[in-house]
């Protein structure tokens, strides 16, 4: 039976305009706080279960259409659909869609219109605007920008995998499709990866690429315009020991450019998404952006020092390699450079670019008002190139104690 402080709960919502047509199949949690949740055309569904404290609800949100949600300090945005599943510590900007049976874990990001179909599962993943995957996917560790509308935008195909640990046990392996300098400015072209595919990361690809179905991705691809195709592997066995062929190189360097985007990302949060507070982005919500921003940052520091101070094996039959060299340099300075990507993540972003490029999108909001999606969009697009100037300036600038530590890594 339901506790009655549950059901106060749940009548109080009523009374306030939240539509619930089945009262004693709800749960609430007691630390909830009802002020959170609008009552403006916000919609509960039967065996919805709804806890934490930092739990944010606006209007026009439905939850549980075709299945139970439960919802675990989650910022939900203004006309958001999450039409069965489980979501923790996530957030979801205005219409975005999830379909049933999502498993939406901590540190995800849903920004506008951006949707997932049935039987999704993200973690640590980072949608821009318009993205969209498609059903049966695990894509978790990743960041996807690219495209301009709903008709024109990046797409995952059902059945795809983000390959995100390794055989070492470790998951250094975040994903970078797109970028953030200048996938924010909504005016990039569409990556498209098509289903019953793969991506084995840490991987970089670039805006306009395309990957055809069944495709194991494996190499980065930072050239634009291209068609990635491939079958099935060779086949074969042969002795093999976990770390030893591994490319540290590559490893280090993609997580600290994905380091550096999720700097420039959270300043963009700070410095951009800020100038757009209303009643339909409110500060909690945009709390919430930054909270999961300094999740990812924090969860991908971990993840690449658990592979950079990994002792390697002695085996004096094979010579070292230069990328086992690198690794061994920067295990030895690792506290230096985690100091200082934790200080970046502190720090406000540089001015010079970013002020200037502030008045430009002041000057849109003064003529648009505060609809993100058509200030940005609208912007020149010499405009945009200064933000995104700014934004590089902000990963060039996480990366120089790195840089100076062992220059080829770049």
């Amino acid at each position: 039976m339901m506790k009655n402080k549950s059901l106060s709960k749940i009548e109080k919502l009523i009374e306030k305009g939240v539509e619930v047509n089945n009262p004693n199949s709800i749960e609430i949690g007691e630390e909830v706080d009802n002020n959170r949740i609008s009552g403006d055309g916000v919609v509960i569904h039967s065996g919805c279960k709804i806890f934490g404290a930092d739990t944010l609800i606006l209007a026009g949100a439905k939850l549980g259409y075709e299945a139970p949600v439960t919802v675990d300090n989650c910022q939900i945005g203004t006309e958001v659909e999450i039409k069965g599943g489980y979501c923790n510590r996530s957030v979801f900007l205005d219409k975005a869609k999830l379909g049933m049976g999502a498993h939406v874990r901590e540190a995800t990001i849903l920004e506008e219109q951006a949707s997932i179909a049935h039987t999704v599962a993200l973690k640590h993943t980072i949608l821009f605007p318009f993205v969209t995957l498609g059903s049966l996917i695990n894509f978790c560790d990743c960041l996807i920008a690219g495209g301009t509308s709903r008709k024109n935008h990046s797409e995952v195909g059902s059945s795809y995998i983000h390959f995100n640990f390794t055989p070492s046990q470790d998951k250094a392996t975040a994903s970078l499709i797109g970028d953030v300098p200048r996938g924010v400015m909504l005016n990039q072209k569409p990556i498209f990866l098509g289903g019953q595919g793969g991506l084995v990361g840490p991987c970089r690809l670039e805006y306009g690429t395309t990957v055809a179905a069944g495709t194991i991705v494996r190499k980065d691809e930072l050239r634009s315009d291209r068609l990635i195709m491939g079958g099935a592997g060779k086949g074969g066995s042969f002795a093999f020991t976990p770390g030893r062929y591994r490319n540290d190189t590559k490893i280090i360097t993609n997580n600290l450019i994905y380091i550096g985007n999720l700097n420039a990302l959270r300043c963009w949060y700070g410095q951009v998404r800020s100038l757009f507070v209303s009643r339909c982005f409110p500060q909690d919500l945009l709390q919430g952006l930054q909270d999961k921003v300094d999740m990812a940052i924090g969860e991908r520091i971990h993840r690449l020092e658990a592979v950079i101070l990994e002792k390697p094996e002695n085996d004096r039959n094979v010579k070292m390699s230069e990328s086992l060299k690198h690794r061994l340099q920067l295990s030895e300075r690792w506290p230096e450079v985690r100091e200082s990507l934790a200080i970046r993540k502190a720090q406000e972003c540089e001015a010079g670019l970013m002020d200037r490029f502030l008045e430009k999108v002041l000057d849109g909001i003064s003529k648009s008002g505060k609809d993100y999606l058509r200030v940005i969009q609208g912007l020149d697009p010499a405009d945009a190139e200064l933000g995104t100037q700014w934004l590089l300036k902000v990963i060039e600038d996480s990366l120089i104690d790195v840089r100076k530590i062992i220059p080829s890594f770049f």
